[in-house]
């Protein structure tokens, strides 16, 4: 695993809207990595010495590594890879709309348009993004950002929840049938998961 690079700036491209390609002279070796538009504004110019956080991945036709300005836009990264229907190319897209913390406070406060604005997220994939990873990141939502409704029934919010990513109701009553939770959000985030099998 390359998990540093170490270098020269050989050269750097924008690449809208997944971000970029810097290629990285290492003792006359050049290495390029797909970045984000965040980490592209911090790679210096052609001739400086740069330092990225890396993560090679392995295809069976290529081998492709990835650069970041921060250990924490790479594990962000990783944690999106994890989100069905997010491969790496979304997963850039979604890095270069922010800075991690502008990800994070979005994830918080569950804003599905935020991720739905990068090209390649639907709806559905936006909530699953924001139900899978806030667990994973450690963020909570706040309170004022969860809608009252009529009902306090865990089951019956999560139907709705579920209804609300674009599940008609009869399979939002098939996922939940036998659901392990307690919560609203365990609830969604099970039928997610089965929802994928």
């Amino acid at each position: 695993m390359i998990a540093l690079v170490r270098g020269e700036v050989a050269g750097r491209r924008p690449s809208p809207p997944s971000g970029g390609d810097v290629v990285v002279d290492v003792q006359g070796v050049g290495y390029r990595l797909a970045v984000s538009s965040e980490t592209l504004k911090q790679v210096p110019a052609a001739g400086k010495s740069v330092t990225l956080h890396s993560h090679l991945i392995v295809r069976d036709d290529a081998l492709q590594l990835y650069g970041f300005a921060t250990e924490e836009e790479r594990d962000l990264f990783l944690m999106l890879l994890g989100v069905q229907s997010v491969g790496p190319k979304v997963a850039l897209a979604v890095l270069s709309g922010g800075t991690p913390r502008e990800l994070l406070s979005a994830l918080a406060g569950g804003d599905a348009k935020r991720f739905q604005a990068v090209p390649g997220i639907g709806r559905r994939t936006a909530e699953r993004i924001i139900v899978e990873l806030r667990e994973k990141a450690g963020v909570t939502l706040p309170e004022d950002a969860i809608s009252v409704t009529a009902s306090d029934d865990p089951r019956t919010l999560a139907r709705e929840g579920l209804v609300g990513l674009g599940f008609s109701p009869e399979e939002a009553e098939r996922l939940l049938a036998r659901a392990p939770g307690e919560t609203p959000e365990e609830l969604i985030a099970h039928a997610l998961r089965t929802s994928r099998r």
